[in-house]
């Protein structure tokens, strides 16, 4: 009897776990608004630049031009944000945030969390809050899909590449302003592609 009590409530325990478990991931999307998902989002954006940003195989794409943004509509000031993003190991791309003119999108009057594993100074390449916090450790996402997980809060930026805290930064330039994708060139070439499957923000 001792021991079937004792099963019984193992397997209590497991049951609890589980409900427990599967009542986070049904609410793992709670506040967040989505910008894109798949081929879907292209309207929740405003062009500026060159790029030929365009829907393409469940994915948003940039690969021609010589450089240009998908900027959000709307300002945010504290939020996260969750990208799935694929780029060429050419690529010169990144997350820009709380932009100060959503007419001018520059790496000096925004935040960004830079993706460009080709860059000179691979330090402030991908992983990197570009100007601000070199990425340690500094990792490559050329070539396959990956994940940053971004939090903007007051004065504080933490860049999550992949599940790695890449860079950390306290900065007080910017209080708030529209998020932007970025595709850009490599002088007079084109850079290579980049893909974004899916990208979602957090009003925090």
């Amino acid at each position: 009897m001792k021991r079937m009590s004792i099963v019984t409530l193992g397997l209590l325990v497991i049951g609890l776990t589980v409900l427990s478990g599967a009542y986070v991931f049904g609410q793992s999307d709670a506040g967040w608004v989505t910008l894109i998902d798949g081929a879907k989002g292209l309207d929740n954006w405003n062009r500026v630049g060159d790029a030929n940003w365009r829907a393409e195989d469940g994915a948003i794409v940039a690969d021609k031009g010589k450089g240009g943004f998908l900027v959000t509509k709307s300002s945010y000031k504290d939020f996260q944000i969750r990208a799935e993003f694929w780029a060429n190991p050419r690529a010169n791309s990144g997350i820009y945030m709380r932009c100060a003119d959503p007419a001018v999108i520059t790496d000096k009057s925004c935040y960004e969390a830079n993706i460009y594993d080709d860059r000179a100074d691979p330090s402030f390449g991908t992983g990197a809050i570009q100007h601000i916090t070199k990425a340690s450790p500094m990792l490559k996402a050329g070539g396959k899909w990956s994940t940053y997980e971004i939090t903007v809060k007051g004065s504080q930026i933490v860049l999550v590449l992949n599940g790695v805290r890449t860079a950390e930064a306290t900065d007080t330039k910017f209080a708030s302003g529209p998020i932007a994708l970025h595709f850009g060139s490599h002088g007079k070439e084109p850079g290579g592609a980049i893909k974004f499957r899916k990208v979602q923000i957090k009003p925090l």
